[in-house]
């Protein structure tokens, strides 16, 4: 493939980015508001155990810019739960309700503990929980305009899990959590919510869809955690496959090819150039495998 056709490529840092290819929309769906913002915040001043799971979520919602598809807190928290995946945190869905509300006053209820399908959409609402930082992610809370008009994209908050470690949130679990003036307060639904989701034809046909996109999200945000003054932090979080793949990647150039996807140029033993999706590049034997297993 010709340079021409490979197009302009990028070296970090750099202020604007590719953006990944999303699964196909199903129906139209409003506009997100952009988080690069808030991303760039994060990336100056996050923690290091921070990095990755408050980056994320904002840079997904920069990228989809009203692009994703009509289930889209289901499409976002599969296709983050691939992209937490390949930087080495584990993510799994939650489905949940959340009930909006001014503190001491009454709310409305989103979602269902009972949540089924119409046609191509699905009536519930979806979460992320992070087991082992347990943290809570709702990428997609904007949707909802109460919570839009505040303007501080997706939340991230900490949360309290059983004593066993490593293990998600029970059943009837509740989350209570502010922005703004406002109170979310989350219900967490059982099993055969999470199974009305990852069972049905829907979530099947666009697997591959949502492994692709996270893919492209993680590419992304990897890139962003190898710049100046972030690289440093970034290497003291507690994945090691994320050191892996910013050890791997250095500071080669990437791009986004005819096909929307983010591959890094990279040199094989023999000093031959090879453009690599991130789930291409060769990491050493010891390092962890990809989330889900």
């Amino acid at each position: 493939m010709s340079k021409q056709q490979r197009g302009k490529k990028h070296r970090t840092p750099q202020k604007r980015v590719p953006r990944p290819s999303v699964p196909r929309p199903r129906r139209a769906a409003p506009a997100l508001p952009g988080s690069m913002d808030h991303m760039a915040r994060m990336l100056e001043h996050a923690k290091p155990d921070q990095l990755v799971e408050l980056v994320l979520p904002f840079l997904w919602v920069a990228l989809s810019d009203g692009r994703a598809p009509a289930n889209i807190c289901v499409d976002a928290c599969l296709t983050l739960r691939n992209a937490y995946g390949q930087l080495g945190v584990r993510a799994e869905l939650l489905p949940v309700t959340v009930a909006i509300r001014k503190k001491h006053g009454t709310g409305t209820v989103y979602g269902s503990l009972t949540p089924s399908w119409t046609g191509t959409s699905w009536n519930g609402h979806c979460a992320l929980v992070l087991p082992d930082s347990e943290r809570f992610v709702d990428p997609t809370i904007e949707q909802f305009d109460e919570v839009r008009k505040i303007g501080m994209g997706p939340m991230v908050g900490k949360v309290s899990m059983s004593s066993r470690p490593g293990s998600l949130m029970e059943p009837g679990t509740q989350v209570m959590l502010q922005r703004g003036d406002l109170v979310l307060a989350y219900t967490v639904a059982g099993p055969q919510a999470l199974a009305s989701i990852v069972e049905h034809p829907e979530a099947i046909a666009h697997a591959d869809g949502h492994r692709r996109t996270g893919v492209n999200t993680a590419s992304l945000t990897l890139a962003a955690l190898r710049a100046e003054g972030v690289r440093d932090r970034a290497m003291q979080a507690p994945h090691p496959r994320l050191h892996a793949l910013l050890q791997a990647i250095g500071d080669a150039p990437y791009e986004s090819d005819e096909a929307q996807d983010v591959r890094f140029c990279l040199s094989d033993k023999s000093g031959q150039e090879q453009w690599l999706r991130l789930d291409e590049i060769p990491l050493p034997p010891d390092t962890p495998a990809a989330w889900p297993r």
